[in-house]
């Protein structure tokens, strides 16, 4: 099964959906705005796909600047907390196998 970490408001992330239905995966639909991930699922996740936490940032955001995120003095702790307390700031979409 594929967890998808999805924003139905998003163009990439309802044309990803799309591809997976019709490749007929099985595919767990999360919307991350109603159902943010938490700490340690955005840790198991950046592990999974070998990311690092700004990885999975939208830089363009107004929380990315707000927050001051591209000081490069945070750590990957600091990184991780901020999205799951701003789940606006996860890329999207993420695809991972659950």
């Amino acid at each position: 099964m594929i967890r998808l970490y999805h924003n139905p408001r998003c163009s990439k992330s309802r044309e990803a959906l799309s591809l997976l239905e019709n490749a007929g995966a099985q595919v767990e639909v999360i919307d991350y705005l109603k159902t943010p991930p938490g700490v340690e699922e955005l840790t198991r996740l950046l592990q999974l796909l070998e990311l690092e936490p700004r990885q999975l940032m939208r830089r363009k955001e107004e929380e990315y600047s707000a927050l001051d995120l591209d000081d490069l003095t945070l750590t990957p702790s600091q990184l991780i907390s901020a999205l799951a307390d701003n789940p606006r700031l996860l890329e999207r979409p993420i695809d991972a196998v659950a």
